[in-house]
């Protein structure tokens, strides 16, 4: 009698909850569709349907997905009211799911949607949302290959004076003529960093002009890797300028991986050999001023260079020239004077101005009000 008394009391709430939520004005969600998510690989399913009214007494909804010949089954957390879209990224591709929206009130009575179509996952080739970053690519391409073939066909490629670079040629010579020796500092950088990359290409025309001049030239390494691969360089610099008998592999050595104990070690053989040139190309860190004050004590003419922008004040202020940020990258192609690589910047810097067009003329058309460039550039990202 006692179990009865009590299911009838849990039949007359069930039955007043839901009551309610009809006198209150809850409907299923309507307009529920279940479609393959755009522009992804075929791991997701979007669920969408039509918020309900504000005063509809929904504080919430739950998601219900049904697999192709199974049962329901709940995905995810209760969203908040007013979420009109569930993307379900816990799929398989090549299965078929349905789903149904199930609205729940603050009294925790429910209403669920009629079951979608069923829906599978399927990749696309091409994300159409990037197809203005498609375009800007190709026309960036098209300018750097044109530069090249325009530089190749001995037309004059324009680039502008970086007096460090003017200077290479002068720290050779005078280093020559003082019967001294040159340092060359890679920094600490690794073979894969491109701070050291352009920086070994800096070395490898250094090392023709040394190679010339018959000038002795020293490179201590703090990479075993950097190490051969320097040697490499100089080598073929040497072989390619009919010197290769004046080359020697002993000037080229490993001294430590450890940062200021690479410090010290260069900052003695600043001390020991005195060299009239010193080179500070690569990557540096809290040892940067170091080097270029120990350089600077013995009088060397100093190149400093480096993409790091927390060492180069340092060496901006102890070194007589400071290649800055992407002047280290220009350096190979402004030394070599390669119709190739001088064709790359060109095409490079048109790149940038476009880009820098582009910026400026947004910012006019935002404060203008017109905010359609923001807006493309928000879908692209």
């Amino acid at each position: 009698m006692k179990k009865t008394i009590q299911c009838l009391i849990a039949h007359l709430v069930l039955c007043i909850g839901i009551s309610t939520a009809f006198s209150q004005g809850l409907a299923p969600p309507s307009n529920v569709t279940a479609v393959d998510t755009p522009n992804d690989d075929g791991s997701s399913i979007t669920v969408k349907w039509d918020a309900a009214p504000e005063d509809s007494g929904v504080s919430g909804y739950q998601i219900l997905r049904r697999i192709a010949g199974g049962g329901l089954e709940e995905i995810g957390a209760l969203l908040p009211a007013g979420t009109t879209t569930y993307v379900d990224s816990n799929i398989e591709k090549g299965s078929t799911y349905a789903y149904i929206v199930r609205a729940v009130t603050e009294t925790e009575a429910t209403v669920d949607s009629e079951e979608t179509a069923p829906a599978k996952g399927t990749g696309e080739w091409f994300h159409t949302g990037k197809i203005p970053l498609f375009i800007a690519m190709i026309a960036f391409s098209i300018a750097i290959v044109t530069s090249i073939y325009q530089a190749r066909s001995g037309e004059e490629v324009f680039v502008r004076r970086i007096p460090g670079l003017e200077a290479v040629n002068e720290a050779i010579g005078r280093a020559t003529e003082m019967g001294r020796s040159i340092l060359y500092v890679l920094g600490l950088g690794g073979v894969s960093g491109p701070a050291t990359i352009a920086s070994m290409n800096i070395l490898g025309q250094v090392a023709r002009r040394t190679a010339d001049y018959e000038t002795p030239l020293h490179v201590p390494c703090n990479d075993p890797i950097v190490l051969n691969v320097v040697r490499e360089m100089v080598k073929a610099a040497y072989l390619n300028e009919g010197r290769p008998d004046s080359y020697n592999e002993d000037t080229i050595f490993f001294l430590t991986d450890s940062q200021f104990a690479y410090a010290a070690g260069v900052d003695g053989i600043m001390l020991r050999e005195k060299p009239a040139a010193i080179f500070l190309q690569g990557t540096f860190f809290a040892e940067s001023l170091i080097l270029a004050e120990t350089g600077n004590s013995i009088g060397a003419i100093q190149i400093a260079g480096t993409d790091s922008e927390h060492q180069l004040p340092f060496f901006i202020s102890a070194c007589d020239y400071t290649l800055i940020g992407e002047e280290l990258y220009a350096a190979s192609a402004y030394l070599s004077k390669e119709p190739m690589l001088l064709g790359s910047i060109r095409g490079q810097d048109w790149g940038k101005v476009i880009i820098f067009a582009v910026i400026v003329l947004g910012v006019i058309l935002e404060l203008a009000g017109v905010n359609w460039i923001t807006t493309l550039l928000q879908r692209v990202s």
